[in-house]
């Protein structure tokens, strides 16, 4: 949920809760000044009535009124407690309607009287539904103002935090095109801005010196290691080594090989991740499947291991050394992890590429085989080439995923 809409929602859930009470208080404010006004024109009748008996020592002459009803009722002497009370009030052809009323007492001529005034509260209800109505209506339009007023407004206010993040998506390493700067009346946003350019700026400068490193490096390294193959080369092509002289030459030839792939994959690692490598073209990946099993060949029939494969007509479009790195690395992984009369099954249809391999007889670990450097203590590689694999299917935009079914290793590439 983005920031503005969490933000008018507690806005609009706050604004509610507040109207709601404050117009329940409102309501109840209304109904007690009006009940009150009720009651004074209750009392002005009481003292009308005292003032005529005072005067003409009898009782008025009741009249018959919509909006007002007197009574009078001989009582005990002392037995009427004077007080304000809600009733019910009849109209004509028993017509009930709410009332007010007020009981008190007067003495004429010797006698006691309790007097019963009750008026009709039509008028006041009505008046406080209007009055109540119109203040809901005032706070529907002021929420309704306030919803749209605060949609317009943080739309606008959020505007160059937007066009920041805008930024920061296409923000790629490699490109020179430097973050454009717009000031804005928000200090927060250009000291955001002014961080997130300065940060960019340090992680390309960061970028292009680790980049410089890695190729002088990688450069610097291809000198020696070409110069110790050419002198090993010389050096094995000469006669009367015994044989313990042969093992050591042997073993100092596959260590420099060894680290002559290894500085070869770490810089293809790097080229991948820092997405160097973007020559995309059509591919028919049936078609180097089957040229590489075919190439593969001896490497099968050395380690007795049989191949099936069944292969859909698939097309991609993908760099093709990147893919050919893809496709020789897996099935060169399930060749190395065999066992001597093994079998290896590829699969290949529009949705993913399955390989299986048959080996020991355990699971893998699926976080820690991607890993870079990660092998198995028998094994000769170097650690790297399934993490390459998972590099390059990342992106490409493709799955690499492990899973194990006895008694097959499976690696799956979702397309």
């Amino acid at each position: 949920m983005k920031l503005s809409e969490r933000y008018n929602r507690v806005n609009l859930i706050a604004t509610i809760v507040i109207m709601l009470i404050t117009g329940a208080i409102y309501y109840l404010a209304i109904s007690l000044i009006l009940t009150n006004q009720k009651d004074n024109s209750l009392e002005v009748e009481e003292h009308e009535i005292f003032d005529y008996v005072k005067l003409n020592h009898h009782l008025p002459q009741v009249f018959e009124s919509k909006d007002q009803q007197i009574t009078f009722i001989s009582a005990e002497p002392n037995s009427v407690k004077r007080e304000f009370f809600n009733t019910t009030y009849y109209r004509e052809k028993d017509e009930a309607e709410s009332g007010r009323g007020l009981i008190s007492s007067v003495t004429v001529g010797g006698r006691y009287y309790k007097i019963l005034i009750v008026e009709s509260k039509v008028e006041t209800e009505d008046l406080i539904q209007i009055i109540f109505g119109i203040t809901i209506g005032v706070i529907l339009l002021l929420l309704l103002v306030l919803v749209i007023t605060n949609r317009l407004i943080l739309g606008r206010l959020w505007q160059p935090f937007y066009g920041i993040l805008s930024e920061l998506k296409l923000f790629n390493v490699t490109d020179n095109r430097e973050m454009p700067m717009s000031n804005t009346s928000i200090d927060e946003f250009n000291e955001l801005q002014a961080e997130v350019s300065a940060m960019a700026e340090r992680v390309k400068k960061d970028y292009k010196d680790l980049k410089t490193f890695t190729e002088n490096a990688s450069h610097e390294l291809l000198t020696p290691i070409a110069v110790i193959n050419s002198k090993l080369d010389t050096l094995i092509q000469t006669e009367n080594f015994s044989e313990h002289q042969s093992k050591l030459l042997n073993d100092l030839y596959s260590a420099v090989s060894r680290l002559s792939r290894l500085n070869q994959s770490l810089l293809l690692l790097v080229k991948i991740e820092n997405k160097l490598l973007n020559d995309r073209q059509h591919l028919d990946l049936q078609e180097l499947i089957e040229e590489l099993l075919y190439q593969l060949e001896d490497i099968f029939g050395d380690k007795e291991i049989t191949v099936t494969s069944s292969l859909s007509e698939k097309e991609i479009e993908a760099s093709n050394y990147l893919i050919e790195i893809l496709l020789n690395n897996l099935i060169i992984n399930a060749v190395r992890h065999n066992r001597t009369g093994g079998e290896i099954i590829i699969n290949l249809t529009a949705e993913n590429l399955t390989i299986k391999n048959t080996g020991e007889q355990i699971a893998l670990n699926p976080e820690n085989i991607f890993t870079r450097f990660h092998k198995a203590s028998t094994s000769e590689g170097s650690g790297l080439g399934l993490t390459i694999s998972k590099q390059i299917c990342e992106s490409l935009g493709y799955q690499l995923v492990y899973s194990y079914e006895a008694p097959y290793h499976i690696f799956t590439v979702t397309f």
